[in-house]
């Protein structure tokens, strides 16, 4: 009886541990209007880095490091992605930063799904959305996003880790200003 009472107990502290895990991530994002990172990605084994400013909703903007100028920004709307001899366009809502850009979404999602906590103190949530899979990583103890993994539009297998993360900072509107094409 004593073992049933115990196994009883330890469920609801589980239960009581993990919603607090969940409203924690949830209040953190509620309270980030913008974020500032390194990032490392790895896209088939192909790794780049550089660093990034996102800006609720759906903007963001990155510089890679030691690459053609290599630069990715939305605006909202359309994702470019130029470098001193290629310029991309494509409708944000057809690629995953789509919903990875949405506070809102991944606040909705967050609540309804069930997390999963790894042995490197990672906080992973799986969201499933029409042809998309994200896997999204939050810090254990600071509640902040440190990376997501997803497919790409062109099929590719996309890992981005982030890390220097700094949040609600002064930044200029200009920098999710589309470029234009070479």
């Amino acid at each position: 009886m004593l073992r049933y009472v115990l196994i009883f107990l330890s469920l609801i502290s589980s239960s009581y541990v993990n919603a607090e895990i969940k409203y924690k991530i949830i209040k953190n994002l509620e309270n980030t209007d913008n974020l500032g990172f390194n990032f490392e990605q790895n896209i088939n084994g192909k790794i780049e880095n550089g660093k990034c400013t996102i800006e609720y909703p759906r903007k963001i903007f990155c510089e890679y490091a030691r690459s053609n100028n290599k630069i990715l920004v939305s605006n909202g709307k359309s994702l470019v992605v130029k470098t001193r001899t290629s310029y991309y366009r494509y409708p944000l809502k057809k690629t995953p930063l789509n919903l990875i850009l949405d506070k809102n979404y991944l606040i909705s999602k967050i609540y309804e799904l069930e997390e999963t906590i790894t042995k490197k103190n990672l906080i992973n949530f799986k969201i499933m959305e029409k042809e998309n899979k994200i896997n999204l990583f939050f810090d254990k103890k600071t509640y902040d996003l440190v990376g997501w993994q997803n497919t790409d539009i062109y099929q590719n297998f996309n890992i981005t880790f982030l890390s220097s993360i700094k949040k609600n900072r002064v930044i200029s509107k200009k920098m999710f200003k589309l470029p234009i094409q070479n």
